[in-house]
């Protein structure tokens, strides 16, 4: 028994600390999101779906940095799947692993500290609607 919970203790530190370095970077984070606000099937056109609305990128550079670092880390870990003509990413077998954490972060986005919440779109939005529910109660 003690032998299984070390094996499973390795295993899910592992699949953490992949989970943490896979939205250690802004354009995997707005992949993520976006693939999580598609259906299932469907995929998300890239650099575009890539971007923070508050912060434009030049989307040549954006389109290699997604080709030869971005794409292949979320891919060499089952996050996503991705195809070059056209430059496009969907979900893979392992991306409910990192849109959980997502999924935690908006749900809870009234008790972020403002610090990380004051430019992201997506979490001011779910703060302010948090906000507009309790208030309507």
């Amino acid at each position: 028994m003690t032998q299984q919970r070390y094996q499973n203790g390795k295993r899910v530190i592992k699949r953490w600390d992949e989970v943490f370095k896979a939205v250690a970077a802004e354009p995997r984070r707005q992949l993520i999101i976006a693939l999580s606000d598609a259906h299932p099937d469907e995929t998300v056109s890239l650099p575009e779906n890539a971007v923070n609305p508050n912060v434009p990128r030049d989307s040549a550079v954006l389109r290699q940095q997604l080709h030869h670092c971005h794409l292949p880390m979320l891919s060499d870990h089952d996050f996503i799947t991705w195809d070059t003509e056209p430059l496009v990413a969907g979900r893979g077998p392992r991306f409910d692993e990192v849109a959980a954490v997502f999924e935690s972060l908006q749900s809870n986005a009234t008790d972020i500290p403002e610090s990380l919440v004051f430019g992201c779109q997506r979490l001011e939005r779910e703060q302010q609607e948090q906000l507009d529910d309790s208030m309507a109660e």
